[in-house]
């Protein structure tokens, strides 16, 4: 009987050490590519840390949640706040690209998703008796107070936002960050916790007449994806190198709301794709500028009347033998 190696590394674990030397070999030659594809590229890794981490809340916990841009600003805004007032404090004479401001860096990062991963708990906790609708309009108003809060409070420049953020935003921390969501999002699926996700999404009820406790899995699943969208809401900012409330409205939850139902609930590589075409799309619909919103409204309709699962939601049917 041959056993197997006890030593060999997880597959999971496999792909997130090829993903982070990805990252390490786009992030040498980002020299090379063009401003415009270097905006599209990281444009694309900032939505498929938000699409996953909404999927986690969404698709695997089936918890609604029309407030994850609220999260993201949170975490955009505590970013910024680190490396603008406490960087120069902490780092005055930090080399550029330097073991330092790294350093800054991933502590910003760290505090956007804290911070944004205390919003998720307050807005977990008293939304534990809601779900669907209900709870989408708790999310909903979550996401409006976040912005106007930020549009009113001076300190971080109200209405008209932050400016002169650092440009630390890299591929390499892109790619990192959106390798790490995948990663841990999927462990977290696949493992016994994630059993319970899913049990509270297809039955409450039974989940609690089993002896889960779906409150703890809603908690837990808005922290976790909040964490992320509030890593993303960090990357963004420094790339961008200004933020404003208007940039994390409404529009921009139904952005990776849309992302997250066309890839397929709970299908973390259709979410993916999702994220990434709808990324592209608008792209490449710039040569018919005056018509592209409306190209785009018409694609994103018909997808949802032929795929209302999700356009990569395959599942292949059982095959019965005829007798």
């Amino acid at each position: 009987m041959i056993k197997k190696n006890e030593t060999a590394v997880p597959k999971p674990l496999l792909g997130l050490l090829l993903a982070l030397g990805a990252a390490a070999g786009l992030s040498a030659f980002s020299d090379r590519i063009d401003p415009y594809h270097l905006d599209v590229l990281i444009g694309v890794g900032i939505n498929i840390i938000l699409a996953v981490s909404l999927n986690l809340i969404g698709g695997h916990t089936g918890q609604f949640s029309l407030g994850h841009a609220g999260f993201m600003a949170v975490g955009a805004y505590a970013a910024a706040a680190v490396t603008l007032f406490l960087g120069p404090r902490l780092i005055p004479d930090a080399a550029p690209g330097g073991f330092q401001e790294n350093a800054l860096f991933l502590g910003a990062l760290l505090s956007a998703g804290l911070a944004a991963a205390l919003a998720g708990l307050l807005v977990g906790i008293p939304s534990l008796r809601l779900r669907g609708d209900y709870l989408a309009l708790v999310t909903l108003g979550f996401g409006e107070i976040i912005r106007v809060l930020l549009q009113n409070f001076e300190p971080l420049g109200g209405a008209l936002g932050l400016n002169g953020i650092p440009p630390y935003t890299t591929v390499f921390w892109v790619v990192a960050s959106a390798a790490l969501a995948i990663y841990v999002v999927g462990c977290l699926v696949r493992s016994t916790y994630g059993l319970g996700f899913k049990a509270v999404r297809d039955d409450e009820i039974a989940a609690s007449a089993v002896g889960l406790d779906p409150a703890r899995y809603k908690v837990v699943a808005f922290v976790i994806g909040a964490f992320f969208a509030g890593i993303a809401g960090g990357l963004f900012g420094h790339f961008k190198m200004t933020i404003t409330p208007s940039g994390f409205d409404f529009t921009r939850s139904i952005e990776i709301v849309v992302m997250v139902i066309l890839g397929g609930l709970g299908n973390t590589f259709g979410v993916i794709l999702a994220a990434i075409l709808l990324t592209l799309l608008p792209e490449v619909l710039r040569p018919v500028a005056e018509y592209r919103l409306v190209l785009y409204a018409v694609l994103l309709v018909a997808l949802m009347l032929l795929r209302p699962r999700g356009l990569f939601n395959f599942r292949l049917g059982r095959r019965v033998s005829s007798s």
